[in-house]
């Protein structure tokens, strides 16, 4: 099996815990506005690679590797779930922690293979970086042209398997930097119980260059970058949110045992 690269990063220290081998897989169903790899959406161009040639990349590192590992990143490398499912299961012989970064858009709970194929790969998968574009359906739908459900009924799958999972959230002027999505997000991120992390990124756009070469309109071009001051006090709200649900459900449980 071959998977579809995009390209490979020898170093990567903010795509999981420690430095590790980033691989981009190529091929993306979204269209986020805010994207800065539009050059990994078609599938088209690419470059083929195997299991064995990725793992040697990492063979060739592993000393700086010791604390990190392998995270599959796109892109959208679920597109490519088998073969992720590979690579983890031979990264998991060789003791390589894995990582997978997705917005989970291609999760159906409703096809009994879909879950099968799921199942197979978080038995290998050690954390999960879920990006959650936008926490409302239309606003999802206009912000990445997919609907939003599949992506939180992946949250609950991974809940429901005690999956570690990072939330990874950017905060757009306009359109997800009001008080009211951030606090929703925080409702809904505080029903999961296997939430190790929560990265709120602020909007950047230093994706515009890539558009320009492709020849595309870059959709928010009129929208300006957001402050690590503003993303922090987004952040916040979100924690906000995050206490209340669980304080609500701690109360409600604590009123059902008396």
């Amino acid at each position: 099996m071959l998977g579809r690269i995009h390209s490979i990063e020898s170093f990567g220290t903010v795509d999981g815990p420690g430095v590790r081998l980033v691989i981009f897989f190529q091929g993306c169903p979204m269209r986020c506005q805010y994207c800065h790899n539009p050059d990994t959406w078609k599938t088209s161009t690419q470059t083929k690679m195997s299991v064995e040639e990725i793992l040697a990349l990492y063979e060739k590192n592993r000393s700086f590797y010791q604390k990190g590992g392998i995270t599959a990143t796109g892109g959208e490398p679920l597109m490519q779930i088998d073969f992720v499912t590979e690579l983890f299961e031979a990264a998991h012989k060789r003791q390589i922690h894995t990582c997978l970064d997705t917005s989970g858009i291609i999760f159906n709970p409703n096809l009994p293979d879909t879950i099968w194929r799921f199942d197979r790969l978080v038995a290998v998968t050690d954390l999960v970086m879920l990006d959650i574009k936008h926490i409302d359906p239309q606003g999802h739908q206009n912000l990445t042209g997919q609907k939003l459900e599949p992506v939180l009924a992946f949250a609950r799958y991974l809940d429901e398997h005690a999956i570690p999972v990072w939330i990874r959230h950017v905060v757009v002027p306009g359109i997800t930097y009001k008080q009211d999505l951030l606090y929703r997000l925080g409702r809904f991120v505080g029903t999961l119980h296997n939430v190790q992390a929560l990265d709120i990124l602020p909007y950047h756009d230093m994706g515009k260059i890539k558009y320009q070469n492709l020849g595309i309109p870059y959709p928010l071009d009129k929208v300006s970058p957001l402050g690590k001051e503003k993303a922090a006090a987004a952040r916040q709200i979100v924690l906000q949110g995050i206490r209340e649900e669980r304080n609500q459900k701690d109360s409600f449980q604590l009123f059902e045992a008396n």
